[in-house]
């Protein structure tokens, strides 16, 4: 076989020439167009969905958030494997999709299936994302902050505030996830024997708080040709105006 080919060859010298520089060509200009990567992609259209579980140990993630999950991605369309990760605060799941499945499809699946565990996931956990579409070969890095001098909640605000916004500005970087430190907050004790004294329900302590520390607009006023913008400015950062706001509107609304 390998003489008949030689002999060929030798006979139709210039067909084989040109079958050559015709190749030749071809490779050279498929070269340009070709796109290079240090490390291909060569895994099956992934979609991770990530899930803030603040508080929770691992094991009750694991039970109550990301077995739910995965058990209901596990029937849908075109899925060939559901992997997942679970940690203190954090659910990670995996959806692999057969070869052909296009991307933006695969997210619409999974988005579809999401929806119906939005009021099945427990108290005090956040509704399942979807992570950016990136390859699921990109590393992920753990970045810690500690201090000697700085509390929990000042590293948390400094994490929340300066370093994330500044490691998204980074080319590559896809998402940024805080775990850990304490997060900002006022809280409201409540004290069982003076709500009974001055007849206010936990109810009404709620409904207060809830309608309290807030910004409200007025429209605006046309005057000597001039628009002016109205708006009742309830916002505040100082714990003890809060405080006068709750009591002032405690008053008025008992009389």
């Amino acid at each position: 076989m390998l003489s008949k080919i030689i002999q060929y060859s030798l006979d139709n010298r210039l067909l084989i020439l040109f079958l050559a520089v015709a190749i030749l060509l071809m490779g050279a200009y498929i070269s340009q167009k070709v796109e290079v990567d240090v490390f291909p992609d060569l895994t099956a259209p992934t979609v991770a969905v990530l899930t803030d579980a603040h508080g929770i140990a691992t094991e009750e993630v694991e039970r109550m958030v990301t077995f739910p999950i995965e058990s209901a991605l596990y029937g849908a369309t075109d899925v060939r494997r559901v992997r997942s990760s679970s940690s203190a605060g954090l659910s990670i799941v995996w959806v692999e999709f057969n070869w052909d499945t296009d991307i933006y499809i695969a997210r619409q699946i999974v988005s579809e299936k999401l929806s119906m565990l939005a009021n099945q996931m427990p108290e005090g956990v956040s509704s399942p994302i979807l992570a950016p579409q990136t390859s699921i070969m990109g590393e992920i890095m753990l970045v810690a902050l500690t201090s000697d001098s700085l509390s929990m909640l000042e590293l948390r605000n400094i994490a929340d505030r300066q370093v994330k916004l500044r490691l998204l500005s980074v080319t590559g970087v896809s998402q940024v996830i805080i775990m850990g430190g304490d997060q900002k907050e006022y809280q409201i004790h409540a004290d069982p024997l003076k709500m009974r004294y001055y007849d206010v329900s936990l109810e009404e302590l709620i409904s207060a708080t809830r309608a309290l520390n807030n910004n409200v607009s007025g429209g605006f006023i046309n005057e000597f040709g001039q628009e002016y913008f109205i708006r009742a400015v309830g916002r505040s950062v100082n714990v003890e105006e809060i405080g006068n706001r709750w009591s002032r509107s405690g008053k008025e609304n008992r009389c």
